[in-house]
């Protein structure tokens, strides 16, 4: 996995006036680390071009450019499929990790709603566990997460959930059929909560980075060895070509770890099941 910077460095690279509240912060943040990230890329690759010319006279290039178009077309190639495939990996992961933090929401507000076919006791147990669930996700879960760690205050609330159910002792056919829907969404919530945490720590591994990163280098410094005669044309294709390169690694960077990366996926699913079970009424 690739290291990943503590949460507040983020927040100390810009003046505190840039930065507003959840996804808005966000935003910001994103877009000054993409502008600075390709702006460097550009000026580092240029300054490569700089001391390419004085090593590599034009003539040298020049009679030789047919093989190295050869070349860069087979190494552009085989690159762009390992982007293309990392890419389409973190997007992936990015929308289904979304997917499972909705999942794992939804089953805790049905299970506050199916509790009100329960006996009074159970049904205001068992949905005072569904709200303060969805609240320590909120209040506690989630800024833990972003630091790759877990909550313990939701896994005991899970535990109680885990608990309540199973202590139920059901007397009548209806009552055991809400008893086995609860089991089920207790499972499906516990499945939830297991595989957002662990999306929560998964990215590309390391090895995979160093090979994006070289084979990216390796592309940028073939285009110097293009036979462009005209330098200024040959600047503009390789500043073009390094800021497409950049603004994709970022891209891929951004997404790659879904609930603590630069593009983190918000608890807006868990804000707005509790604000739907405190609403209804039930308690």
């Amino acid at each position: 996995m690739v290291p990943r910077l503590p949460a507040g460095l983020w927040a100390c690279t810009f003046p505190p006036v840039l930065w507003g509240v959840g996804r808005g912060r966000v935003r910001v943040e994103t877009i000054l680390w993409g502008v600075l990230i390709v702006g460097l890329s550009v000026a580092l690759a240029l300054l490569g071009f700089a001391a390419a010319r004085r090593f590599v006279p034009f003539d040298l290039r020049e009679t030789h450019k047919s093989n190295t178009a050869v070349m860069f077309g087979a190494l552009y190639v085989l690159y762009g499929l390992i982007v293309g495939f990392l890419a389409y990996f973190v997007a992936y992961q990015y929308d289904t990790a979304q997917k499972t933090a909705q999942t794992e929401a939804g089953s805790v507000e049905e299970i506050h709603g199916l509790a009100e076919g329960f006996p009074e006791a159970k049904r205001r147990e068992l949905q005072g566990l569904a709200e303060a669930y969805a609240r320590a996700v909120v209040e506690e879960g989630w800024p833990l997460m972003r630091e790759g760690r877990s909550s313990a205050k939701v896994e005991n609330i899970s535990g109680e959930f885990r608990s309540a159910v199973l202590d139920f002792e059901f007397r009548t056919e209806r009552e055991n059929a809400l008893y086995a829907q609860a089991l089920t969404l207790v499972a499906d919530l516990d499945e939830g909560r297991a595989l957002r945490l662990q999306e929560a720590r998964e990215g590309i591994p390391s090895i995979l980075w160093v090979v994006l990163v070289l084979g990216g280098l390796v592309t940028v410094i073939f285009t110097y060895l293009l036979g462009i005669r005209a330098e200024g044309l040959h600047a503009f294709m390789i500043s073009a070509y390094t800021v497409v390169l950049a603004l994709i690694l970022y891209a891929i960077r951004a997404l790659d770890y879904p609930f603590d990366g630069l593009v983190q996926i918000s608890s807006d699913a868990f804000e707005a099941a509790l604000s739907r079970m405190e609403s209804s009424g039930g308690r």
